[in-house]
């Protein structure tokens, strides 16, 4: 007479494989909340810098920018976020956009612009673009890799 072990009321399934590229779930998820909230942002900027309202004719005035150019931001703005929303150019879009953001810090220190709230503001943003595609894509991960010593 054989006898079974007694159920300790674990369920005999197997548990789903974890993802092959090391991304879980939850990171995943975390990564495209972060990555829209980002691009729900600059899309904002890029449309109101296309419509050329009379704030941000105003606004690029105050930076010392031509009236013409508005539309030329918006749109290099826009091709930035359309290549960070693609999944095959996203690396490529990052970079854009730090780039992009980048001179908005340069144009910041140049008129003298309050530090904290207006200066580092473009360098919050690249914060959350780079974070929201390390929380969602390995490949980032695989190029910059969070090391614990």
């Amino acid at each position: 007479m054989t006898s079974t072990p007694p159920s300790t009321g674990a369920s005999n399934a197997t548990p789903a494989p974890a993802p092959t590229d090391g991304t879980t779930k939850k990171t995943r998820v975390a990564g495209l909340v972060v990555s829209v909230l980002v691009v729900l942002f600059l899309l904002f900027d890029s449309l109101i810098h296309i419509a050329n309202t009379q704030m941000v004719r105003e606004a690029m005035a105050d930076l010392g920018f031509a009236e013409n150019l508005n539309r030329v931001i918006g749109v290099v703005l826009l091709v930035c976020l359309i290549l960070y929303l693609v999944p095959a150019t996203s690396i490529l879009g990052a970079v854009l956009l730090t780039g992009y953001l980048g001179g908005a810090v340069a144009t910041n220190m140049l008129t003298e612009q309050p530090i904290i709230s207006t200066t580092l503001f473009p360098i919050y943003v690249g914060i959350f673009v780079w974070g929201g595609l390390y929380l969602r894509d390995a490949r980032v991960r695989s190029i910059m890799p969070v090391r614990r010593t």
